[in-house]
């Protein structure tokens, strides 16, 4: 049997690969590798929540009642590595990626991601799950 055809990843593979993906990009990009990254994929939407995502300047100047001008440093950086985040992401997921919107919340040091994606990513089901439509209460 041939393997040439490789085996679509499921939802869960792909959660981790995003995972690892973002974290090997914020440890190349900032010098800084946050810690624990949640990832969800739920139809075209992903959404991660880094925890520690806050470099140690960063902290420094928080710490030193800097809390403005670290809001500007944590902004700017946000937008210089949206780019390559978007591309990461379109790349791990081969999807491509409409709308990055993300949020840092200095004193939990936590930073929220949603990816708005122009389709929902292919991914197999792994078992005997099956994929349920979402049902919403009336």
């Amino acid at each position: 049997m041939s393997m040439s055809k490789k085996a679509r990843p499921t939802r869960g593979q792909l959660e981790r690969r995003l995972s690892q993906g973002v974290q090997s990009l914020y440890r190349e990009q900032l010098g800084h590798q946050p810690g624990k990254i949640t990832t969800s994929i739920q139809g075209d939407r992903v959404t991660l929540i880094l925890e520690d995502a806050v470099t140690q300047p960063e902290q420094l100047l928080a710490n030193q009642g800097e809390k403005d001008l670290t809001e500007k440093v944590r902004s700017d950086l946000d937008a210089a590595i949206k780019p390559q985040l978007r591309e990461r992401i379109q790349e791990i997921l081969g999807v491509e990626v409409v709308d990055l919107l993300s949020d840092t919340t200095l004193e939990t040091q936590r930073e929220g991601i949603i990816a708005v994606l122009a389709e929902t990513p292919q991914f197999r089901c792994s078992g005997s799950a099956t994929q349920q439509p979402t049902h919403q209460a009336s």
